[in-house]
């Protein structure tokens, strides 16, 4: 290591100016996805800042999950720098308004913003690991419906790494199109994207969750991305970042039986509604506190009951066919579904209050989200 040391200097010097804005943007999505586990490899939680020219390189990765910035800068020293994510992002987010310079020197980089002057230790830029991206062909996606679906989508996955399968999203090559699939076993939500086709016939990926949710940031900063699907990584560029993942390696679990062909009743409620009142049930909702509806011809009753708290009930207008009913939900379940759903009316499919529901926008057969019923005590 210390012949490493001598060829890659901790910092070499390098100096640059950037709006404080655009630097903040960046290094706060990298500092998101530095790790903050790895106490053993410490340039883990740091961001690699490197300067060509006038073109900033802002790297992090966490070995899994990594993302990359091509920023333009005001370059004065071509050089590499490793330092603290979270410490950078923090200092440059608090920093004034107007431009800010990085400049290091030896083993710390000095930060000036204003007339604030910060100096900050760095890491061995040897110590960096590579950033491995997907070597596929690219396949263009519009991002904004990219970021649509995976706003409906990513809601639905487990973030508890003990059930690993559920911690990700399936992305399967379907008929009509690409599907997009998530669930943690207490709700299921799935997408379609008629006419996209970014896999081969029958192929399919798994891709955490947690990396879908970052590049969801990420998409508003063009109309295209680029994505790259390799056999264990996936890689997204859109407009001056990218994000490259690796895959997970796992079965996913068999969603389609949950889902019924058809379904004998069905509620119709405005979305609104509909969501404003359950959040107005689940102030009163403890952890396991259903909340609970009751389905008739013309009204839907919304009721939460919490021993030694309170209670909360509305009314609100619909029109159900089929059989009249009472069935309890998660109240944050429910809420979360009714949010994914586009549309003004919504409606609500059920078999029995024991069976799952499902949730679709009126005229909306892309996108619909299942959710289990809670068992009503009372």
């Amino acid at each position: 290591t210390n012949n490493n040391e001598q060829r890659w200097p901790r910092s070499m010097v390098m100096k640059f100016r950037v709006e404080r804005e655009v630097l903040a943007e960046a290094l706060g999505a990298a500092a998101r996805v530095a790790s903050t586990r790895n106490n053993a490899m410490p340039a883990l939680s740091g961001v690699k800042l490197e300067v060509t020219g006038d073109q900033l390189t802002l790297s992090c990765t966490d070995n899994d999950l990594s993302v990359q910035f091509v920023l333009p800068v005001g370059g004065q020293a071509d050089g590499v720098v490793v330092a603290s994510a979270k410490l950078l992002s923090d200092i440059v987010r608090a920093g004034a308004d107007g431009k800010v310079t990085f400049e290091s020197a030896g083993e710390e980089v000095h930060i000036s913003s204003g007339r604030a002057q910060t100096t900050v230790a760095t890491f061995a830029a040897s110590d960096f690991p590579h950033i491995a991206l997907a070597s596929a062909p690219p396949v263009t996606l519009s991002a904004p419906l990219l970021g649509e679906a995976l706003r409906q989508v990513v809601r639905a996955a487990s973030s508890d790494m003990q059930r690993l399968p559920l911690t990700g999203v399936l992305m399967s090559a379907e008929p009509e199109g690409l599907r997009l699939v998530a669930t943690d076993s207490y709700r299921l939500a799935v997408r379609d994207l008629p006419g996209t086709n970014v896999l081969g016939h029958g192929q399919k990926v798994v891709i955490p969750s947690r990396a879908l949710g970052e590049l969801q940031r990420l998409l508003n900063q063009g109309d295209e991305v680029t994505l790259c699907l390799a056999e264990d990584r996936a890689t997204f560029a859109v407009g001056n970042a990218t994000l490259s993942t690796s895959l997970l390696q796992v079965e996913f679990p068999n969603y389609r039986q949950l889902i019924q062909p058809s379904y004998p009743n069905t509620l119709t409620v405005a979305r609104e509604a509909l969501l404003e009142a359950v959040r107005r049930c689940r102030i009163f909702a403890r952890e396991t506190t259903p909340v609970r509806l009751e389905m008739t011809a013309t009204s839907l009753k919304l009721s939460v009951i919490t021993q030694d708290i309170g209670n909360s009930e509305e009314e609100i207008d619909c029109s159900l066919e089929g059989t009249e009913m009472i069935v309890g939900f998660n109240p944050e379940y429910l809420a979360a579904g009714i949010e994914a759903v586009t549309g003004d009316e919504i409606t609500i499919q059920t078999t029995d209050p024991q069976r799952p529901a499902v949730l679709r926008g009126v005229g909306a057969d892309d996108y619909l989200y299942l959710v289990m019923p809670q068992r009503l005590t009372v």
